[in-house]
C-alpha cells in the first residue's frame, strides 16, 4: 500500500468546502474545520472506544486523522441530553466557540449538518450501534436525520 498524502489532502480540502457550504459558510473553511473538530471531539467523548474504533473504520484517512487528533484515554464525559452535548463541543473547540457556535439553535444545525455529512462514509449498521450508546436526546440525531437519506 503506497501513501498518497497529497490524494488524501485533496479529498479533505474538498470535504471541507462542501462542508462549509453545507454550514452556510462557504468562504470561511477555518471555521468548519473548527466546528467539524469540535463535533467529532465531542462524539468521540461520548462514545465507548470500541464504538470509535468501528466508526473511523468506516472514515476517509482525512475524517480519521481528524477524529484521533489529540485522543488520550481519559474518563468519558456523563452527556444527559442536546445542551450539554453543546456545552461539550463548547469546550473543545476553546475560545473561538462563541464566535463559531453563537446560539443553542445554531450548534444543534451544525451537529445535525455534520451528522448528515457524515452518512456519506458510515453504514446505517454503525450509525444504529452509535444510536444505541448515545443520550436519549442525542439519539434523535442519528435516527431522524440519517437513517431516512
Amino acid at each position: 500500500m503506497s501513501l498518497n498524502f497529497n490524494q488524501y489532502a485533496r479529498e479533505g480540502n474538498a470535504f471541507l468546502k462542501d462542508y462549509a457550504k453545507k454550514l452556510n459558510m462557504p468562504d470561511d473553511t477555518d471555521k468548519a474545520g473548527r466546528i467539524l473538530s469540535s463535533i467529532l471531539h465531542g462524539l468521540r467523548e461520548v462514545i465507548t472506544i470500541e464504538e470509535s474504533l468501528q466508526l473511523i473504520s468506516q472514515f476517509p484517512m482525512f475524517l480519521k486523522a481528524v477524529y484521533v487528533n489529540r485522543w488520550t484515554t481519559r474518563k468519558k464525559k456523563k452527556i444527559k441530553n442536546m445542551v450539554e452535548f453543546i456545552d461539550l463541543i463548547r469546550e473543545l473547540d476553546g475560545v473561538t466557540s462563541i464566535h463559531d457556535f453563537g446560539s443553542d439553535e445554531i450548534a444543534e444545525n451544525y451537529i445535525n449538518s455534520t451528522f448528515m455529512m457524515l452518512r456519506k462514509y458510515v453504514s446505517l449498521g454503525e450509525l444504529e450501534d452509535i444510536r444505541t450508546v448515545l443520550p436519549r436526546d442525542l439519539k434523535s440525531i442519528v435516527y431522524q436525520n440519517l437513517m431516512f437519506q
